[in-house]
């Protein structure tokens, strides 16, 4: 009897790690997401998704930054997975009003990553930092610089 109770245990903790492994994707710090990834030639595109479907966050790794990020908007400091970072406020032509920050910064592996958050509130956009500031990029450990 012992054996099947646990059976469904251990189901439900592989499924909880193969929803964390996802291929170049950094694990998540909470259930409360699931990676939606996909890659683009040599891009990896990660989306943090809500149970509803809605995106709190993203990040891309490629090989070169996509662009460089302008000093004059820089908001504040913080850090993504363990990493010491600046955010940067954004802006969405399609979303006026939405506070958007993103970070970008090196891998180890010289790939960059570029996070992005879009929020309908400070307090969403506090909580989401929170979350990303966990993350574990256990495939390509953080440079140093």
């Amino acid at each position: 009897m012992k054996q099947l109770i646990a059976l469904p245990i251990l189901l439900g903790l592989a499924g909880f790690a193969h929803a964390q492994d996802k291929g170049g994707c950094p694990q998540l710090p909470t259930a409360e997401f699931a990676w939606q990834q996909r890659a683009y030639g040599n891009t990896l595109l990660c989306r943090a998704l809500r149970a509803d479907g809605s995106e709190a966050f993203g990040l891309s790794i490629t090989p070169e930054a996509p662009y460089d990020l302008k000093r004059a908007n820089r908001r504040n400091t913080g850090s993504v997975g363990g990493q010491s970072v600046y955010w940067y406020e954004g802006q969405l032509a399609t979303k006026p009003g939405a506070l958007v920050r993103e970070t970008m910064f090196e891998l180890s592996n010289g790939s960059n990553a570029h996070v992005w958050i879009q929020s309908d509130s400070e307090a969403q956009l506090t909580q989401d930092m929170g979350v990303i500031q966990g993350l574990r990029f256990d495939n390509a450990q953080l440079s140093s610089k």
